[in-house]
């Protein structure tokens, strides 16, 4: 890279954390503060692995089934959400349940739930084996169609006449589903599904401040890990039009190679990267040559969530 001109480096404004991230962590630390450890947390509480390394420093033991958990133990259900057979296991044991779900994914549980007591044929546009889209047909009481693609929704053994319904993964956005829900409409003769205002608004902001930013940039880094869904699709986006794009844990991770002939890298981060990742990609680039780094433009995030009662009490003490 020629030493002259610093490699320029464009933040992608929004990136990292959005507000369902961030209560889930917060939900962690605060219960860890407030019961002391252990907190035992079903499944990654988000998908990156320095979060989940940072939160067991602090005592929190990660389990993938409920029976892993001792009697009695404080138990935190993911962000992803859980099905209801999970949540009537941890009633049955009587666990203290403090439970983390991301209310927009909670929103999509009671939206399938209202669509199927109106007698509709529930729809779900999401990847299969994803613990959001397990979770969210095992909340639903009635079988859930999952389709994750247009030809998904041809191989559908239902009637054309029959009234049905969709919901959709919240890691997905517009852009995502549109073709698979274009594709529902011009199969079936009654179709509802929820306004386009429902879908996640931190997945449709950081997939367009990436289509932005792919114009400006030779590169673009994605920091995220390999199993989350929203950080594989970012990183799919700058592919698609045409920037070459690397999906990175951290700045361990980044290739010289990859930026040989590049003037300018974009960088952004999947819903469940910590900005302190961002940080150490920006000072792996350093180590390579040097850079002027700054923030696009992009549409602000103010959005919280609230978190459990039981856990608010703490900041009044």
């Amino acid at each position: 890279m020629p030493s002259q001109r610093p490699l320029e480096v464009l933040l992608a404004q929004p990136r990292g954390f959005c507000a369902g991230v961030v209560r889930a962590i917060e939900i962690v630390e605060r219960a860890l503060d407030k019961y002391g450890a252990p907190v035992y947390v079903r499944h990654e509480i988000v998908h990156n692995k320095y979060v989940v390394e940072t939160l067991k420093a602090k005592g929190a033991i990660f389990v993938e089934e409920l029976s892993e958990v001792p009697p009695d133990a404080i138990t935190v259900f993911s962000a992803h959400g859980v099905a209801k057979i999970i949540e009537d296991e941890a009633a049955g044991r009587g666990l203290p349940v403090l439970n983390a779900t991301c209310p927009l994914v909670t929103k999509v549980h009671n939206q399938g739930k209202r669509y199927m007591a109106r007698g509709r044929t529930l729809i779900l546009i999401g990847h299969a084996g994803h613990p959001e889209v397990v979770g969210t047909m095992g909340q639903v009481p009635g079988p859930v169609h999952l389709v994750q693609n247009v030809a998904d929704v041809a191989r559908l053994t239902l009637s054309a006449d029959v009234p049905v319904a969709y919901i959709t993964q919240t890691t997905l956005s517009v852009d995502d589903t549109r073709d698979i829900i274009l594709a529902l409409e011009r199969r079936f003769n009654d179709i509802q599904g929820p306004d386009i205002r429902d879908i996640c608004y931190a997945t449709q902001n950081r997939q367009s401040a990436v289509r932005d930013m792919s114009k400006l940039v030779d590169v673009i880094l994605v920091v995220g890990a390999t199993n989350s869904s929203n950080s594989n699709r970012l990183r799919e986006i700058g592919t698609e039009v045409g920037v070459p794009s690397y999906l990175i844990a951290d700045g361990s991770e980044l290739n010289p190679e990859w930026l040989k002939d590049a003037r300018a890298v974009g960088v952004t981060a999947g819903a469940s990267a910590p900005e302190v990742l961002v940080d150490d990609v920006i000072e792996a680039l350093r180590r390579i040559g040097p850079v002027a780094v700054s923030v696009l433009p992009g549409r602000e995030e103010n959005i919280e969530f609230r978190l459990p009662a039981e856990l608010t009490e703490l900041s009044a003490v």
